[in-house]
């Protein structure tokens, strides 16, 4: 008898740790970003490059990536801070926790993939040099901000 309360004490454990799992948000944002952003305001970084991003001397950003974090933004009703700067001081700032979200026509060769997390290709571009696949850089670890990035920039049709 008492081999039968043991296995039903593991096997209720056992239901009981799954259902714990199962309380769990999956993905996680340890920072709470895609919270933070939705509905407040996504800063994003912004390194001048052509067509891809621009700034005017006013401040006013333009460009293909400009167009697409303009229309995520509005997705999840944040307004944007942009901050134009180098792509490395950009990427330190994200570290840091002071920018959301890095722009700058940057590719899947983008050597800040160790600082940073890329997204998938939003893009693919044949260009004197060969293929680009165009990203866009997000805190490391902020893994449900970059699936909501990902998932908005894969179904949008305005991506190049």
């Amino acid at each position: 008898m008492s081999r039968i309360r043991s296995k039903i004490a593991i096997a209720a454990l056992a239901v009981a740790l799954g259902l714990t799992g199962c309380a769990t948000t999956f993905p996680a944002d340890p920072e709470g970003t895609l919270d933070r952003v939705s509905g407040g305001t996504l800063r994003v970084g912004i390194s001048p490059n052509g067509e891809w991003t621009q700034m005017t001397d006013d401040g006013e950003a333009s460009g293909i990536e400009v167009d697409l974090v303009e229309e995520f933004a509005g997705s999840i009703d944040a307004d944007i801070a942009w901050v134009e700067g180098s792509e490395e001081r950009l990427m330190t700032q994200l570290e840091e926790g002071s920018l959301d979200l890095v722009i700058g026509g940057l590719t899947d060769q983008s050597p800040w993939s160790d600082r940073s997390a890329i997204t998938k290709p939003f893009t693919e571009v044949t260009t004197s040099t060969g293929l680009e696949k165009h990203v866009m850089a997000a805190p490391m670890g902020e893994n449900a901000f970059l699936l909501e990035l990902e998932r908005f920039l894969l179904n949008t049709e305005g991506a190049p």
